[in-house]
């Protein structure tokens, strides 16, 4: 298998190619772990490793003191953004893939996190900063780097290139006294490594090994579409791309049979959904993109029309299944509802993301013309208005999280979420970076009061939460791997989970009346309200929620 995907490509260097790997796999390790896989435990917090802080100490030691504490009864994974030297982009511009950030603290620290928590590191390994030193000696022509970036023609047509920002695609730099054009798909300070060239292939295996000797069970593969490039084609999932997870996959597996590679593509559903392979050969999960948007769409649309028809036409292979989730470091990508909903009800969304406090960032559609690309602006404030009163704020936000947890795979549960925080605008107009307005650092003393503040709003929406995760980690009906089944009653979304004989059912009121719904001729009960009046069961509140199980 291994082969063969190398001869596809690599064909004139398979023997130099497979002979680096056997290095490679015998520096990592012999392959004798056996393979555990994914249960319903499994749930994922997102963080940066400076997110919650305090004077005069490492945030990671912070972080850990902090999850500890308030999160390790009801997650068992911690994904640590970027956590490397970088110089933009809030970590997404790595200076080197093998050192932690000293601002941070060191790898120590990283395994202290993982005494009580799984790990999760991100790959970002489409591109490199310009301040890295393979980018320097790059530029000073020394062996091997010196094939380790795209050299381009800017008088070459690139019309066909598919833009995810608005900017421009190649950067001049200097190299050896002459100038060269470099691929830049994101940002000038972000350098596209040539895949092309079978030594970066090896050199980023290399680092993929290095992330999981450290302790990775995930490995977030970022921006990972775009990793392939070649003049005249859309560069975008190419075939190339899909064979390099392909044998990525197989390799990390028999060295590190535990493994969970995540593929992170911000793209239409169709496209995003094809990095499944055939559900074994290449990624073992595919963020769930176009969750976020539809569940924000439908809650403003008070009908559940769109969403239960899409979640309907899902199919995913038996062996691997999504990342779900609705908030992230980034903004809420609308890009993963086109052709699920028309171009006005994107502009919709939009204009509700502006009218809530928050910002929408464009992309470059290669013909003049921009679109929304994503929308920045806390998930929670994305679905109420500010002037909304707080008990409403914190329906509707639990509402979508409820869905969230309801849909078969792994939850990935971003800290301002479970934290009840708002935009932090402030940040985000300092800075120019929309995006910041999302990525607030919070002083762990000042949380800690909050939280333990029983009448605050971030006590509110924390307790909710932790309510939630609690009854989801002790029912095995929500594995990640388990049936699904949907269906809806007017504005009620209905999720049905199965499992090794069990059964629970989700259902969602996204209108902003009191509904009643219709039971299954079975007997039932809401788990997350054991005592709850039977006469009351199928009655919900505006925008409410309930977990019923079967034969309880």
């Amino acid at each position: 298998m291994i082969t063969t995907l190398i001869g596809q490509l690599y064909p004139n260097a398979v023997n130099d190619v497979l002979g680096a790997i056997a290095q490679l796999t015998s520096k990592y390790g012999n392959g004798e772990e056996k393979a555990v896989g994914l249960t319903h435990e499994d749930c994922i917090l997102i963080t940066y490793g400076d997110s919650i802080w305090q004077e005069h100490e490492k945030p990671l030691v912070t972080l850990k003191r902090f999850a500890d504490s308030y999160f390790s009864d009801v997650i068992n994974t911690i994904h640590v953004l970027p956590c490397f030297p970088y110089s933009s982009d809030d970590g997404f511009s790595v200076m080197d893939y093998y050192q932690i950030n000293p601002d941070l603290g060191d790898w120590q620290h990283i395994a202290s996190l993982g005494e009580h928590f799984d790990l999760m590191f991100d790959a970002v390994v489409n591109h490199i900063s310009q301040k890295s030193v393979w980018f320097a000696k790059f530029l000073k022509g020394e062996q091997p780097y010196s094939g380790f970036f795209i050299e381009a023609d800017p008088s070459q047509d690139y019309s066909r290139v598919v833009r995810p920002r608005a900017l421009p695609l190649l950067h001049a730099f200097e190299k050896q006294q002459s100038e060269v054009y470099v691929w830049t798909t994101f940002s000038r300070d972000q350098v596209d490594l040539n895949y092309a060239n079978h030594k970066v292939f090896i050199q980023v295996l290399d680092v993929l090994l290095f992330y999981a000797s450290k302790g990775a069970k995930y490995i977030r593969l970022d921006a990972i579409a775009f990793l392939w490039k070649q003049l005249g084609t859309s560069c975008i999932h190419l075939t190339e791309t899909h064979l390099i997870i392909q044998a990525y996959r197989k390799v990390l597996e028999a060295v590190y049979p535990n493994i969970v590679l995540i593929t992170e593509t911000n793209v239409p559903h169709a496209e995003n959904i094809s990095y499944f392979g055939n559900g074994q050969n290449e990624a073992h999960m595919v963020y769930n993109f176009t969750l976020p948007p539809l569940l924000a769409y439908s809650v403003h649309k008070e009908n559940v029309d769109v969403l239960t028809a899409w979640a309907k036409n899902l199919q995913l292979p038996d062996n691997a299944c999504f990342f779900n989730f609705t908030a992230s470091h980034d903004g809420v990508g609308v890009r993963p509802l086109q052709g699920i909903v028309s171009v006005e009800e994107i502009d919709f969304l939009a204009q509700k993301a502006e009218e809530h406090g928050g910002f929408v960032s464009y992309k470059d559609n290669g013909d003049g013309t921009k679109s929304p690309y994503e929308l920045n602006c806390n998930y929670l404030n994305l679905l109420s208005h500010p002037s909304d009163p707080n008990h409403l704020k914190v329906q509707r936000f639990l509402l979508t999280q409820s869905v969230m947890l309801c849909m078969p795979g792994v939850p990935g549960i971003y800290y301002h979420s479970i934290l009840g925080s708002q935009n932090d605008k402030k940040a985000a107009m300092a800075s120019g970076i929309h995006r910041r307005i999302n990525r607030e650092k919070l002083h762990v003393e000042i949380l800690q009061q909050a939280l333990d503040a029983q009448a605050s709003f971030r006590a509110s929406v924390y307790h909710a939460y932790r309510n939630l995760l609690k009854v989801r980690i002790s029912e095995k009906a929500f594995h990640p791997h388990g049936r699904a089944g949907y269906r809806q009653q007017g504005a009620v979304f209905m999720v049905e989970r199965h499992f090794e004989g069990e059964t629970i059912l989700g259902v969602h009121n996204f209108a902003s009346q009191a509904v009643r719904f219709k039971l299954p001729e079975v007997k039932m009960v809401n788990i997350l309200q054991p005592l709850e009046n039977s006469v009351e069961l199928t009655k919900l509140p505006p925008f409410g929620f309930k977990w019923l199980k079967e034969g309880t």
